[in-house]
């Protein structure tokens, strides 16, 4: 889309826009749908049998080969399916090979040995064989044969040449082997004049099977010649070197295909390893059977002097059983993944021939440029415009929610300085591509590069780079002091987003078809500023409503069938990570029922010890793992490639079910009953499907239309014939050119759109009013009614039937930066807590909502569990009060412990260190980041959590809205330099109280103890454990609070004030000054001086 380098602004409620020149409207050609299924060998289409079913050849895996290429390989190939490498059965029809086992369920006597017409393989292997023509390039001969007329008198077969003596009507052709050559994997035609050897005829044993010579006719040839071809645009083609009898040097062979590498699968699972999964699930049984018992004597055996503490510590136990049933039942089939690149590159990128590889259209948002920095938003972009993909296949599309003048001249910036930044990355193939992290890798950066230039141009780079950041820097210096008039672009024009609230929408294209190359001149990912239309009065639902502004935008632009979504912190790390993701998405097998898939999140800038648990090891390693295996990880809002059709509210694709087998040897009346009994269910299910069917989706691709302008009356495709005009209208809005896209299941623009129409409709449809009365942040894109507008919306992704993908590449996909000082990630933490419980008190909550759909109960357990994990910070905070109030009344929650209520204690401790133990070790976590995690659980149970939930709650009950402040993310004075920065806020006083009330209660418990005597340490162990567990969870809290105290470590002042109130309350214990009531001494009388 040609621009001219020009922002385009404007409103289309208000008929306010400016209108780049335009060529004139071009007609958009229509395309018929194909239909039916092809043949993976051939590319014919496969038939369709007596029984109107179409022919299986692989009753394993189905996979699509017609009759003839079936009868070829049962009798000249390799004998077995080439996707699951499963023998061939023979069917009925089929003549008999050798290794064929006997059938009983059908005689086929007339098929087995059918020689009369020279067998179905000897008219297939001629299919394959034939040369082009009289004398083909291998000087092998060739004339047509009528296969009814051979007769077993024929004499000779010749080899390469044609015989004199044998008459054109009873000559036959031989291919002869590959000498010295590799051995071939698939039978292809073969031509070599520099290798074709004369050799001597030899005679044709008559008793044989023709087939085996390879014995056929010519009238193949021209199904040949376009099979030939289908195979050439579909396989990677490799050179070999041909090395015939009497050839004096190298002669290049045709190119063949790799034909088994071509067909496997793109990706595989590689399940957790029996010795591992198998203890960690007979411990999960073993604690619940435990906990039973746990249970039982906790409630029979209360305690009458402190019933209350006993009550509320059963209360809140029975609901971390719950809460721990809800987390780990969805971690019971846990699963990891391996792609294979190099096959997705075999498939879809041919030499010579332009990539097939899917376009991606990548989504980055911000809003505030002071707090998301646009140093940072700009090594975003560079990483994902220098990413390891075709330039014509990418456009990176920003979204400036607060329509800042500053982050659209950093991006001007961005787009000037990429011109030099990705031909470098390209070139010397350098990790990662965001310039910023690359230069502050402590590397060795000389290795592996042999490139002479290397160091030359990186050097060159390193201070382009550094006058980049010198520009980008004094933008931000300039925009801290806003004009009174507001700010003006370079022609004199204001801005038009001088109004944050009050602004039209805006639409730059910096990069892309414009014209704009590198400095080597290659052509450059397209790159788009997009600022959506904002007034008074309007929801405009925060980050979700950016997103599909989004969504609607790059679909008139560029509509990609496939969508890349990162936060502006999170660059690419791996610059083949969108090839990752094809693997699995483009994967011909199991790729259409994907609607995402989801990568780790993994951070840079954090401290060593990952005081706050800011990676969160134990969810991204474990967790999502276990979802893996059931129907998906959760999206996590950043990351994630999306398939667009997926994001429409399309259910996924139907499974189609395997035919049905019947068994021959139940009596006849027996059968009779049966079917009879299915033909009435079926009646049943047919009324259900078509009652469901227009809510359903098809599978099939729909093509484009005959005029984008006067709506959607062209399109001839199986979605429009179910959803009239005015539904379409209601569901994704009154833009024609975006309902013609969102039935282009594989993306593209019509190629008769002009830029004028297109950017027309692309102000459009990030207008504010375009979403009213639709079903925008209802069943179309990102959901609205959440500030986590992530969950909400792979969850309805899941209701809908589709499945995720988590994908863990060796080397992290992305990377991003979080906040490490304790302030900003309590709000983090509360503000992903809020949405969990406006999720849970809306309608689209898990425990009642999609039930029927295709959401599976375990996955159902995980969502449930990411929803209601807010509530448990009330009983968390009671029963870590507990301890504190046990130790200052001196009751406890626990009668006098029997030798049974010690083993059941003891089990249950040990139940968890194991589970734990056995979790670390197929999760590959380490064990410190499993205590931080635990650590952190607790301090954001009783800070963050709390405070959501009452904030929910007044949202539901009283209709209070809270505003999230975006959290500040990276910091720029000395390393780890906000890990020690305090900022005060409410949400810190409660895990404060926790704190400084255990610390009282153990000092006043130990104090009882030592004025009582040794009796009563006895009792005070338990409750000292108890309080002990608590101030050790709460400790990175403590030390956070502390900061840093110049270089003494804080455990340090710690125990040094904890131990001096023990050793001073021992002191008074234990002072010999005082009378303690023995002998009494009296006064001698005596005069000692």
């Amino acid at each position: 889309m040609d621009t001219k380098g020009r922002l385009v602004a404007g409103s289309h409620n208000r008929n306010e826009f400016v209108l780049i020149n335009a060529d004139e409207v071009g007609r958009v050609t229509s395309v018929k749908e194909l239909s039916g299924q092809i043949c993976q060998i051939c590319g014919d289409e496969i038939e369709i049998t007596v029984d109107g079913e179409p022919f299986v050849a692989c009753n394993e895996c189905a996979f699509p080969i017609c009759r003839p290429c079936y009868e070829y390989e049962r009798g000249e190939g390799n004998q077995a399916c080439p996707q699951c490498k499963t023998r061939f059965k023979r069917i009925k029809g089929s003549p008999r090979v050798d290794g064929d086992e006997d059938e009983e369920g059908f005689d086929d006597l007339d098929n087995e040995f059918d020689l009369a017409n020279g067998g179905s393989e000897s008219v297939h292997s001629a299919h394959f064989n034939n040369g082009r023509g009289p004398y083909n390039a291998s000087g092998f001969a060739t004339s047509e044969v009528d296969g009814a007329t051979l007769k077993p008198e024929i004499p000779l077969l010749t080899y390469g040449q044609e015989d004199d003596g044998i008459s054109a009507d009873k000559h036959a052709l031989i291919i002869p082997p590959f000498m010295n050559r590799a051995k071939r994997v698939h039978p292809m035609p073969f031509s070599d004049t520099a290798s074709s050897v004369s050799l001597p005829p030899r005679p044709m044993d008559p008793k044989k099977d023709l087939a085996v010579y390879g014995y056929g006719t010519v009238a193949w040839k021209d199904r040949m010649e376009e099979w030939r071809r289908r195979q050439n645009d579909k396989l990677q083609m490799v050179r070999h070197q041909g090395d015939g009898g009497h050839n004096d040097g190298d002669v290049d062979d045709p190119d063949m295909p790799k034909m088994d590498e071509g067909r496997q699968p793109l990706s595989r699972k590689l399940p957790i390893s029996s010795s591992k999964i198998n203890p960690y699930r007979m411990v999960i049984l073993i604690r619940m059977v435990i906990l039973g018992l746990f249970f039982h004597y906790r409630i029979l055996h209360p305690v009458n002097d402190a019933y209350a503490l006993w009550l509320i510590s059963v209360i809140c136990e029975i609901w971390f059983a719950v809460s721990w049933i809800f987390d780990q039942f969805p971690k019971w089939f846990p699963i990891e993944r391996e792609t294979y690149l190099d096959r997705l590159s075999l498939r879809y990128e041919k030499e010579g021939k332009p990539s097939e590889l899917a376009p991606v259209d990548v989504f980055v948002s911000t809003v505030d440029p002071m707090k998301e920095p646009p140093l940072i938003t700009a090594n975003t972009v560079l990483s994902i415009l220098a990413v390891d993909y075709p330039v014509d296949k990418v456009a990176c599309y920003v979204s400036d929610d607060g329509a800042a003048m500053l982050t659209f001249e950093a991006l001007s910036e961005t787009s000037e300085f990429a011109r030099k930044w990705v031909p470098f990355c390209k070139k010397f193939n350098i990790e990662p591509r965001a310039p910023e992290w690359y230069f502050a890798e402590k590397v060795d950066y000389l290795k592996d590069k042999v490139h002479p230039s290397f160091v030359r141009e990186r050097r060159a780079i390193k201070r382009e780079y550094e006058d980049f950041k010198v520009r980008i820097n004094g933008l931000v210096t300039m925009a801290q002091k806003v004009p009174e008039e507001g700010w003006t672009m370079q022609d004199g024009t204001p801005w038009p987003g001088n109004d944050v609230r009050d602004h039209p929408g805006m639409i730059q294209v910096f990069l892309g078809n414009n014209g704009v190359h590198d400095i080597e001149g290659n052509e450059l990912p397209r790159l788009v500023y997009v600022s959506r239309e904002k007034r008074p009065g309007f929801d405009h639902h925060k980050k979700a409503g950016a997103m599909n502004a989004l969504i609607r935008v790059s679909a008139v632009i560029s509509n990609a069938p496939y969508m890349l979504n990162v936060d502006c912190d999170h660059y690419i790390n791996n610059s083949k990570a969108l090839r990752e993701s094809m693997c699995f998405l483009m994967d011909p097998t199991s790729g259409k029922k994907i609607c995402y898939v989801q990568f780790p999140q993994r951070f840079d800038g954090i401290d060593r010890h990952d005081r706050y648990s800011n990676r969160n090891i134990v969810f991204f390693d474990i967790n999502m793992k276990g979802l893996d295996g059931i129907q998906g990880p959760i999206y996590v809002g950043t990351g994630c490639v999306f398939r667009r059709q997926a994001l429409y509210g399309y259910d996924a694709p139907a499974k189609k079910k395997a035919p049905g087998k019947t068994c021959n040897c139940l009596p006849k009346w027996l059968l009779c009953c049966c079917s009879s009994r299915k033909k009435k269910a079926k009646g049943k299910s047919k009324e259900k499907s078509a009652k469901g069917k227009k809510s359903k989706d098809p599978s099939t691709q729909i093509h484009a239309l005959e005029n984008i302008e006067e709506g959607i009356e062209g399109i001839d495709s199986e979605k429009s014939s179910l959803m009239p005009q005015i539904k379409f209208e209601k569901k994704f809005g009154q833009s024609p050119v975006f309902i013609a896209s969102t039935l282009l299941e594989d993306g593209g623009v019509p190629p008769g759109a002009s830029s004028a129409s297109l950017l027309k409709e692309a102000i459009h449809v990030i207008s504010c009013g375009y979403e009213d009365k639709t079903e925008w942040g209802k069943e179309v894109g990102w959901i609205y009614g959440s500030v986590t507008e992530d969950i909400l919306t792979g969850f309805k992704m899941h209701c809908h039937g589709w499945r995720s993908v988590y994908c863990i590449p060796k080397r992290p996909a992305f990377k991003g930066s979080a906040p490490i000082n304790l302030s900003d990630r309590l709000h983090q933490v509360l503000r992903w807590a809020l949405g969990s419980v406006e999720i849970l008190f809306s309608r689209h909550c898990p425990i009642w909502y999609g039930y029927g759909c295709g959401l599976k109960p375990l996955e159902r357990f995980s969502y449930i569990n990411s929803v209601v994990y807010p509530l448990t910070s009330v009983p968390l905070l009671a029963y870590c009060t507990l301890p504190a109030v046990c130790l200052l009344t001196g009751k406890f929650i626990v009668p006098e412990i029997s030798n049974y209520a010690s083993i059941l204690f003891m089990l249950m401790f040990l139940s968890i260190a194991v589970t734990s133990i056995l979790e670390i070790q197929w999760g590959g976590v380490g064990i410190d980041d499993l205590w931080r995690n635990e650590q952190f659980w607790v301090i954001g149970g009783v800070s963050s959590h709390l405070f959501a939930l009452f904030q929910g709650l007044l949202k539901v009950i009283a209709g209070v809205n809270t505003n999230f402040t975006v959290t500040s993310k990276g910091g720029d004075d000395g390393e780890f330099s906000e890990l020690y920065l305090f900022k005060w806020t409410t949400i810190l006083i409660p895990p404060l109280t926790l704190l400084i009330i255990n610390i009282i209660g153990v000092i006043v418990g130990i104090s009882d103890a030592i004025s009582n005597g040794y009796e009563s340490w006895g009792p005070l162990f338990g409750r000292l454990f108890f309080a002990i567990w608590v101030i050790l969870h709460l400790y990175p809290f403590l030390k956070g609070m502390m900061g840093k105290q110049s270089g003494v470590p804080t455990i340090l002042i710690v125990w040094s004030i904890l131990l001096a109130s023990i050793f001073s309350l021992l002191w008074v214990r234990v002072n010999p000054f005082l009378d303690r009531g023995g002998i009494v001494l009296e006064v001698c009388g005596l005069d000692c001086d």
